[in-house]
């Protein structure tokens, strides 16, 4: 096994996190946080897990990572009590504070916004209106002044009086505007109440953070200032998420749910990754080597069994072999299925691939998403499309792929070029009766039954899943549908929307290797830090007065200081702020 050299493998790791090492300097019990002890749970008679024990410390960042379905969500509700566990026991150190990453986007419609945040710090929260109540009696009597003066003393020790401040940073930090922060929760859309949920979640230092998927919906700059925030974080931290650059930014260990069981890996997802691929290589070819040998022992035993002076050796290699036989296990099967995602183009491209000249367009509220937008898109060009100007990016995209028709200005794509779309809102695409299968052939010019679904199969609809109606698809089966549509399109030129949305890690990893190897012209948006770092080779950022445009990396990007005025300039007076910290 190599030298354990990921985050959180050394001594004191990253952000002075104790790792595993460091037990025998230290009594490791006195950072012990959570313990869980031979933990089983069940659905419908399944076993979703068997038997796990594992032990989450102060001062580490875990993540849970598994297959769809593994049961990540599930452990962390196994952890927070949410969830009954068959047998075993969950321990965590008295007097130390759990706070959850709300799922329920309504529970708090009632309160302002400010006010479910302090929610996450129940402690405060009771001194707080404990505090409101007794000023607002009308009759004031010496024994609430009493009692008023050691509320004031109890809410200045909990942080009572930088609470507003704190609170309104945090919501700033992750994308909740100003204006929104003295808002009902009722009022704010499903993207801005996620981020006041996380808010509340993190607010008030609590000693251990569970968070179920806190990216989802956040931009990179949010996720960003939450990467940032976490690495501060001493306590303890044990995350799901499907974003690979988040989790290998906060993660000092990784906790894979597969084969039945959990299993805890020093480092971050990257070495977890690693470690996982050579040991079921070594696995593989352990098996390889059992088996050719027993083969070989085999071949002699048949062969001079019957042989009188052969016949000792036959003996004592028929000992060997059944001792071989006993010890070869099955390699068990991974819960993992990647899809296979393969971008062929029909063409080779030409020179001339698309030139944009001062677009304009405005939408249906009136909001001028873009302004004399011109661009010249290169035949090795594979753009990322970055910023907070979403609506604007994806008005661009809409435009260029025929989707809608800018108000002036024009475009030009290449005569050797062809186009495929994969949009953010794919739904209009999938409100039809047909079957999976049916949806497919639409798009094939292969029309045997049998080839459409062969090419399902290796995007995982196998068997009657590819007989599934289209309208009842969940979000990711629809988005491996139209990847499965732009395969087939044999397309030079794709443009992709945010594609990572909705997709699992092994999905997202197979996309990512996709278009990496593909050899034509990409244009994209994500809010994957990994997958555009890994696959653009140019940056565009839409800004509200002009864009920046530059040939090199998105880790290049958002670390050069000069684009990081520049970024300062374009956003100044727009009341809009950008927080990629530089």
């Amino acid at each position: 096994m190599p030298a354990l050299t990921a985050r959180g493998a050394t001594c004191l790791g990253a952000r002075g996190r104790l790792s595993p090492t460091f037990n025998n300097i230290i009594n490791f019990k006195d950072f012990l946080m959570i313990t869980v002890s031979d933990v089983s749970l069940s659905f419908s008679e399944k076993p979703l897990f068997k038997d796990v024990n594992l032990k989450f410390n102060k001062g580490n960042c875990y993540g849970i990572t598994g297959a769809n379905g593994a049961g990540k969500s599930t452990f962390l509700k196994l952890l927070s009590g949410e969830l009954e566990k068959d047998s075993g026991q969950i321990f965590m150190t008295p007097g130390e504070r759990m706070a959850v990453l709300k799922q329920d986007h309504f529970a708090f419609d009632q309160y302002s916004v400010k006010e479910t945040v302090m929610m996450g710090f129940p402690k405060l929260y009771e001194v707080s209106k404990a505090r409101d109540e007794i000023y607002a009696k009308a009759d004031f009597t010496e024994e609430d002044g009493i009692k008023s003066a050691e509320l004031e003393a109890e809410f200045g020790e909990l942080g009572g009086y930088e609470a507003e401040n704190e609170i309104e940073q945090m919501l700033s930090g992750l994308g909740l505007e100003e204006e929104f922060h003295d808002k009902m929760m009722s009022e704010l859309d499903e993207g801005q109440k996620v981020r006041v949920l996380l808010a509340q979640a993190i607010y008030g230092n609590p000693d251990a953070l569970l968070l179920d998927e806190p990216t989802n919906g956040l931009d990179i700059e949010s996720i960003t200032w939450l990467e940032n925030f976490l690495l501060d974080f001493e306590n303890t931290v044990i995350v799901v998420s499907h974003d690979r650059h988040f989790l290998n930014t906060v993660c000092t260990f990784i906790c894979d749910i597969d084969f039945g069981k959990i299993t805890q890996f020093s480092g971050n997802y990257d070495f977890w990754y690693q470690m996982t691929q050579i040991m079921q290589r070594q696995a593989h070819e352990q098996q390889k080597k059992t088996e050719d040998k027993m083969k070989d022992l085999k071949e002699f035993i048949l062969r001079f069994s019957s042989n009188a002076s052969k016949a000792k050796q036959a003996t004592s290699r028929k000992k060997i072999y059944d001792k071989l036989a006993d010890s070869l296990e099955e390699i068990p099967v991974s819960t993992r299925k990647f899809p296979y995602v393969n971008f062929k183009a029909d063409r080779e491209i030409g020179n001339n691939v698309l030139e944009i000249k001062k677009l304009n367009y405005t939408d249906a509220d009136g909001n001028q998403l873009l302004k004399d937008f011109s661009l010249v898109v290169n035949r090795t060009d594979k753009i990322a499309f970055v910023g907070i100007e979403h609506n604007s990016v994806t008005a661009l995209f809409d435009i260029i792929n025929g989707v809608k028709k800018p108000d002036s200005g024009e475009f030009f794509w290449g005569q050797t070029t062809s186009q495929t779309y994969l949009p953010r809102d794919n739904s209009d695409s999938f409100n039809n009766d047909l079957n999976i299968t049916e949806w497919l052939k639409q798009y094939s010019k292969e029309q045997d039954d049998a080839y459409v679904r062969g090419f399902l199969g290796r995007m995982l609809f196998s068997g009657d899943e590819s007989l599934k109606k289209v309208k009842v698809l969940s979000g990711g089966e629809k988005v491996r549908c139209m990847l499965s549509k732009l395969m087939l399109s044999g397309a030079n030129c794709i443009t992709m929307d945010d594609p990572t949305n909705h997709l699992d890690l092994e999905a997202i990893q197979s996309l990512n290797e996709g278009l990496i190897a593909f050899p034509g012209v990409l244009l994209f948006s994500s809010h994957d830090h990994e997958f555009i770092q890994s696959i653009a080779n140019r940056i565009v950022e839409i800004t509200p007065n002009g864009i920046i445009d530059r040939m090199m990396s998105f880790d290049d990007y958002i670390s050069d200081p000069q684009i990081a005025e520049m970024r300062k300039k374009l956003y100044e007076g727009t009341g809009k702020k950008i927080k990629y910290r530089v």
